[in-house]
């Protein structure tokens, strides 16, 4: 009896081994982490100075708990518009002197009846007056992002206005023209934001327009291509 439970417990022991031997040969994936823990380590120079410039969407950025000792200043102002930003050019942008400078900014026009033109118009200034100021640094347009407009339970109408993704793509054609002219980088997130339908993937938003933890990982994966450029 006594050599019968010895061995069985041998067994249980080996089988034990096996099973942690499995565990930490398997690969976790970024999926399945807490995005809090999803911070990448960079070969970024400390002469690097970053700034994100844009709306809501900017200044909700959990740009701390994302990124990893990188050296980005949030200049998101939550409602602004495209003339707003011109307005404060030097508060968001010029007193950082960045090396880089990543914008998101125009669904506010977009919601708030400001002609196409306007904005677009607007958006060419910006540029303009950041390579005029600060020559050095290097321009990195993003593409506005698509939005949700679904029946789903989490979506807010009232959040998402008035805003159409046909809008939306149609404009952003026209910012990618401007930043060809003007030889900046346009990155086209709508394309990685957006699923089969032609919305904002759900998973990726809190209410149809803002984004959600997921959302943001999305974003700082292709961002960082970018800025370690």
């Amino acid at each position: 009896m006594k050599n019968t439970i010895e061995k069985l417990l041998i067994i249980i022991g080996i089988l034990n081994i096996i099973v942690i031997s499995i565990f930490l040969t398997i690969p976790q994936t970024k999926a399945n982490y807490e995005p809090q823990q999803c911070q990448w380590k960079t070969d970024i120079s400390k002469n690097e100075n970053f700034v994100f410039l844009g709306d809501s969407i900017t200044d909700w950025y959990p740009i701390e708990e994302l990124y990893e000792d990188m050296p980005i200043v949030n200049s998101g102002k939550a409602g602004y518009k495209t003339q707003d930003i011109l307005e404060e050019m030097d508060e968001l942008v010029y007193q950082y002197n960045p090396t880089k400078v990543v914008i998101l900014i125009g669904t506010n026009d977009l919601n708030n009846d400001v002609p196409e033109d306007k904005m677009l118009e607007n958006i060419e200034k910006i540029i303009k007056d950041i390579k005029k100021n600060r020559k050095k640094a290097k321009l990195y347009v993003q593409s506005i992002y698509p939005i949700n407009n679904s029946d789903n339970d989490k979506i807010n109408k009232d959040t998402v206005g008035v805003r159409t993704n046909e809008t939306i793509q149609r404009v952003n054609k026209q910012i990618k023209k401007i930043c060809k002219q003007q030889n900046v980088t346009y990155i086209d997130m709508y394309s990685e934001l957006v699923d089969n339908e032609g919305n904002l993937i759900l998973k990726y938003t809190k209410d149809g327009l803002h984004i959600s933890e997921l959302g943001y990982l999305k974003i700082t994966r292709i961002l960082l291509s970018y800025l370690e450029n």
